[in-house]
């Protein structure tokens, strides 16, 4: 048996008036006694009645989506976005489509096509590590659908934004293992072409040389796809470890590659913290739980995603097209565990 919707036709012959009376009762219309509208919704309600979306979406123009866009959905940091966007969205009537890149270009591209093609009213991305081509998003942009850019992100489209402040993180790690007795300090990081990699870099950098040491080149390692392969974490640590003069700790830029540093070290027999110190970005809960428990930056996860849907309601909801746009920072919270221990000796 095919399953059929209530309609608006059902509510007006169980109250023998016309569909465009309950219609316009449906909308509150001033036309409508009170008495009619109540008795409409009652008769709505019992009938289970629900607007159709599709039909709403061909009236006013907006289809009451948006399409979210992020490199992989298990990775704690965007599930606790997607929270925070979902929570202002629902509140406001609006659906949520979430695609995975997978940190891959290609499929970054197919993801935004494929939104598109169903219309939503606007998107919310955070870049993958292979996108240097922003033609397509220019394009779409260009023609009028809002795009807001959360967590990787570009100054190439003139844009709302919501980053955390990567630098501040960054120095604070970084500094709280130069004050626990760590001299070389390592840096396992992302893609050179993330916005990310850029800030946390420089952080790392900057609180080096506030306590005279300078940066070491061979120190720094990218691993291009951020731990999501954890081969190559496996290369960059073994390249770290064939130095003449060994880190004494690792300062680790994202979830993946701290959590993959930790399982990398254990597996070599290295010891956490008294052979090598460790800190790094981290929003997992495990972070604690683990043997030993991760020093890490944690970031406002939950918050970022709320912003960027507020920003995002901002220019979909605006009478006006919208011509001054923000880039909002928040802020991190470094979380000492045992990882980070002082320096024995």
């Amino acid at each position: 048996m095919k399953f059929e919707a209530v309609t608006i036709k059902d509510i007006a012959k169980a109250l023998g008036i016309s569909t465009s009376t309950v219609s316009r009762a449906l909308r509150d219309s001033y036309e409508i006694s009170s008495e009619t509208k109540e008795l409409v919704l009652e008769c709505a309600e019992k009938l289970n009645y629900r607007p159709n979306p599709i039909a709403l979406s061909l009236k006013e123009r907006r289809t009451r989506s948006i399409g979210v866009v992020v490199c992989e959905i298990a990775n704690s940091f965007f599930s606790q976005i997607i929270n925070g966007i979902e929570s202002i969205a629902y509140d406001k009537g609006y659906n949520v489509i979430v695609s995975q890149s997978h940190e891959s270009a290609e499929r970054e591209a197919v993801d935004l096509q494929y939104l598109t093609s169903r219309s939503v009213d606007g998107l919310l991305i955070s870049l993958s590590t292979e996108t240097n081509d922003l033609s397509y998003l220019h394009e779409l942009h260009d023609k009028g659908l809002p795009v807001v850019f959360f967590d990787r992100i570009t100054d190439e489209i003139n844009t709302h934004s919501v980053i955390i402040d990567n630098f501040k993180g960054a120095y604070e790690a970084t500094e709280h293992l130069i004050h626990n007795g760590y001299k070389n300090i390592a840096c396992i990081t992302n893609s050179e072409f993330l916005s990310i990699t850029t800030e946390r870099l420089a952080g790392y950098r900057e609180a080096l040389i506030a306590n005279n040491i300078n940066p070491n080149s061979a120190n720094i390692k990218h691993c291009f796809y951020g731990g999501m392969i954890f081969e190559e974490v496996e290369e960059a640590i073994n390249k770290l470890l064939t130095l003449k003069n060994k880190p004494d700790a690792i300062f680790a830029t994202s979830d993946k590659l701290t959590t993959g540093c930790l399982k990398t070290l254990k597996r070599r027999g290295i010891k956490i913290p008294e052979n090598m110190g460790l800190a790094g970005f981290s929003n997992s809960d495990i972070a604690e739980l683990l043997s030993p428990s991760l020093t890490v930056v944690r970031q406002p996860a939950y918050e970022m995603g709320k912003a960027a849907m507020e920003l995002m309601l901002q220019l979909v909801e605006s009478k006006r097209p919208v011509k001054q746009f923000e880039k909002r920072v928040l802020l991190p919270e470094l979380q000492i565990r045992e990882s980070s221990n002082p320096k024995n000796g």
